[in-house]
């Protein structure tokens, strides 16, 4: 039975389909939707870890004790489980385990960007690359099977266009499997010095087995057209390249990368006149290809910044170039909150303040944009608490600053957590303002351990935030309602006149999330004298003309927020006199 499945819908069928007991994942675009998925086959425990990295540590106990296990994450998220996976590299496994990594070449919702394929590499492991969702299903299956015949963990690299384009995917059933057994194997699993020396000599033998099996998997392939052009490529590159430049070029498409097939490639090389390496990002093909004294052109050509296009593939390789009509000139639109956001009157009142604000990745993350220009830094999860620390102490005795690190709830257990112990062991005057909203925003409204409710549906106690911030060593802790702009800003005058660490929790759930009674609010005819104070909330509900303010009710969330701000109480209710 054929279904149009997107890339991650696709995966996760792959899952169900090859026996995966065990799916673990951090929500990160482009990845979220993977295990989300995966929780309908309710054959396989899926679960919402913390953070990547105990993601992973989760996956590699599931494989000690013999089960098949997917890992998903979005590439920024190996980082954090980096640690795990180079030294997993060395143990190996026992049941198979697939680790997604879902780049973002563009940064569509990404701080950084960054191709994985160097962290496969890198941890000298097995790298598939699927370039369409047919093969995204197939080499979870395919990378399980590599996995525990040359234990390895294997890499499965998606890009966004992979991860949630359609195509095609032929399903089948699930193939139950039995537990592998486990064998106490301490030479095996236990890295101490001496069993990772033993071990790194293990996993350079299997380095070179994977390079064997590069030259004769199927998935590696070179289709003739002529000996003219020739072009390497992998991914949904493949897809662009096929575009742009059909049967008049003959390619070598690779779906494993690491190691790569070293003879295929030298064999294609030769018998090809002008040899093309297209690739997104990094040069990690077209380096391992000229260090064989193999000549190419790749990124003489083609950008190492963002994506790729057929059209940019035909311009560089064929010489055409495809006119574009120049765009019409739109207004600019920066991205902001949505409207009922409970982020927008803490950060009203930060910049109300003017204080130093060390932002994290989340919704919050556009205190940034205009008109709130409130965050001063944006770098990764859980940074904000340690570089406001870092912040204060390299100002001790020099400025009175206070600066306030603000992070979101899932963000805060994903990673500030211990960013805040060492505040409270080492000690600082920073403010740490945890946006409590109730649930995972930004990717689409995951669970965590402060909803009370897992990714299966199961109904777990809430983690009492308060409790735990106090059990770190913060005493000073208080409570909000970002609605109420008084109150945000008497808990952060008070921070800051308190002679050491403190918290403040802002606690309103996401506007998303938590519909309130709709309430209908207008402007007062004759009342507003257009001194457009309100609009510094970057509300998308406020509307100005030019002449007069006025409130969209398709839009509006009915916060109440914007009657705090308006200095002549033109903002009123429905019920108010017009």
């Amino acid at each position: 039975m054929k279904k149009l499945l997107t890339g991650n819908e696709a995966i996760a069928r792959g899952a169900y389909e090859s026996g995966v007991r065990v799916a673990v994942a951090y929500p990160g675009t482009p990845s979220t939707e993977i295990l989300e998925n995966v929780a309908q086959y309710r054959e396989i425990y899926s679960e919402w870890a913390p953070n990547e990295k105990v993601a992973l540590e989760v996956g590699i106990g599931a494989s000690l004790a013999g089960a098949r296990v997917l890992c998903a994450m979005k590439h920024v998220g190996v980082n954090v489980a980096a640690d795990p996976l180079m030294t997993f590299s060395y143990t190996g496994v026992n049941g198979g385990l697939v680790l997604v990594s879902a780049d973002d070449p563009g940064m569509h919702s990404s701080q950084n960007e960054q191709d994985n394929r160097i962290f496969a590499q890198f941890a000298k492991i097995a790298l598939l690359e699927p370039s369409d969702s047919q093969e995204a299903k197939d080499f979870v299956g395919l990378g399980l099977e590599i996995s525990e015949r040359c234990d390895t963990p294997v890499m499965l690299r998606t890009t966004t266009r992979i991860s949630h384009s359609k195509s095609l995917v032929e399903e089948a059933e699930r193939t139950p499997l039995a537990l592998r057994p486990y064998v106490k194997d301490i030479p095996k699993y236990v890295m101490t010095p001496a069993g990772a020396r033993a071990r790194h000599v293990v996993v350079e033998q299997r380095r070179a087995a994977l390079a064997e099996f590069a030259e004769t998997t199927g998935v590696n392939r070179v289709e003739w057209n002529t000996e003219e052009i020739g072009v390497i490529t992998s991914g949904v590159v493949y897809q662009y390249a096929r575009e742009a430049l059909g049967d008049r070029v003959s390619y070598l498409k690779l779906g494993f990368t690491h190691p790569l097939p070293q003879k295929m490639i030298r064999d294609f090389a030769a018998r090809v006149k002008k040899l093309y390496v297209i690739e997104e990002l990094e040069p990690y093909l077209e380096t391992q290809i000229k260090a064989w004294g193999i000549a190419c052109h790749g990124k003489d050509l083609f950008p190492r910044i963002g994506e790729i296009s057929a059209d940019l593939i035909a311009e560089k390789v064929l010489g055409v170039s495809k006119e574009v009509p120049e765009p019409e000139k739109l207004p600019v639109r920066p991205p902001v909150m949505c409207p009922g956001c409970p982020h927008r009157g803490a950060f009203y009142v930060l910049k109300k303040l003017n204080l130093p604000v060390t932002g994290d990745i989340g919704c919050y993350a556009l205190g940034a944009a205009p008109p709130l220009s409130a965050t001063d830094s944006t770098v990764c999860m859980g940074a904000s608490i340690s570089m406001a620390h870092g912040w204060m102490k390299a100002i001790e005795g020099e400025r009175p600053d206070r600066v306030v690190a603000v992070i979101g709830d899932s963000t805060f257990f994903h990673s500030g957590i211990t960013s805040l112990l060492d505040i409270a062991y080492n000690r600082s005057n920073a403010i740490t303002m945890i946006l409590d909203n109730r649930i995972t925003a930004m990717t689409g409204h995951q669970h965590h351990p402060g909803t009370g409710r897992t990714l299966m549906g199961e109904e777990r106690p809430e983690i009492d935030l308060v409790g735990l911030v106090k059990a770190l060593g913060i005493d000073r802790v208080s409570i909000v309602d970002p609605y109420d702009l008084k109150a945000t800003e008497a808990a952060l005058k008070e921070a800051i006149a308190y002679d050491g660490p403190s918290v403040i929790i802002t606690r309103r759930p996401c506007a998303l999330i938590e519909k309130t009674q709709p309430v209908k609010y207008l402007v007062k005819a004759g009342k507003c004298k257009t001194c457009r104070i309100c609009l510094r909330l970057g509300c998308p509900a406020l509307e100005y003309d030019g002449e007069t303010v006025q409130i969209n009710p398709l839009t509006c969330y009915s916060c109440g927020v914007c009657i705090d701000l308006c200095p002549t109480k033109a903002i009123v209710r429905e019920e108010g006199e017009l």
